[in-house]
């Protein structure tokens, strides 16, 4: 979910009572100067730096299809445009963090809350708040995917109405394990795909070294495997493919509706 921009994810938080849409912004991209795109480019080129290698293709594979360029904070309309066209998925501005049960009603209407600000240069490694990069650079590439862009907008249904304390729980968890912590195996080993490895370069290398006990997914698993936020991750799954993830929220939702 929406999450400090420190290369760190916070703790994903499912409430579930209803609510209304946040108030989405427009972006005024004019606004955005010389040391805003200065930034974005360092950023960028930074994590590219080893996520040619160890992110996913169908991260990478992203990058592209949604037209994200090195030199250059995104211009959303664009985005939008190209996402839209794939998989009806639209990056929407809000001014900062907003209530978890409209972060997931926007993901069950195929929105996704997008900070607009661009992190200043003196706090290039920790904001303690959301910004454009870890958004749009760490989660919006994998939406241009068809079966992550429809496992994401289930896992928001489900989000949005969780009943209890062990829905929360269960969703929780899941979420952490796939969208924040996620990890594909590919070609010859693991790679990373969720947000929180793509965007922080110490959380990633942790995934794929020898500190981090990589486990198969399974739902069981998951749901099973409590989490801290404040140090590197000691166990992480590992889906086959994304069509693991859709399979795996749609049984959470037949165990909720029994």
């Amino acid at each position: 979910m929406q999450q400090a921009s420190t290369g760190r994810a916070a703790a994903p938080h499912i409430a579930s009572e209803n609510a209304d849409l946040p108030a989405f912004i427009e972006q005024d991209y004019a606004r955005y100067d010389r040391e805003s795109h200065a930034v974005w480019q360092l950023l960028y080129e930074r994590r590219m730096m080893t996520l040619r290698d160890t992110g996913s293709e169908v991260f990478l594979n992203g990058i592209e299809r949604i037209g994200l360029a090195s030199d250059r904070v995104p211009d959303l309309v664009d985005v939008n445009r190209r996402l839209g066209a794939r998989t009806g998925w639209r990056a929407v501005g809000v001014a900062g963090f907003i209530p978890a049960a409209q972060f997931f009603r926007c993901l069950a209407q195929r929105r996704f809350p997008t900070t607009l600000s661009v992190r200043p240069r003196s706090q290039l490694d920790y904001l303690p708040e959301p910004d454009i990069f870890h958004d749009v650079f760490g989660h919006v590439p994998l939406h241009a995917e068809p079966v992550f862009a429809d496992f994401l907008q289930r896992f928001g249904e489900l989000g949005a109405a969780a009943r209890n304390e062990q829905e929360t729980e269960a969703l929780a968890r899941l979420f952490w394990f796939t969208v924040e912590f996620g990890l594909i195996e590919e070609g010859k080993g693991p790679h990373v795909y969720g947000s929180g490895l793509i965007s922080s370069h110490g959380d990633a290398a942790n995934a794929l070294g020898p500190a981090c006990e990589r486990r198969p997914f399974s739902l069981d698993a998951v749901i099973a495997q409590p989490f801290e936020i404040d140090h590197f991750q000691p166990v992480l799954f590992v889906v086959p493919s994304f069509d693991s993830l859709y399979r795996a929220v749609e049984e959470l939702g037949a165990r909720f509706a029994s």
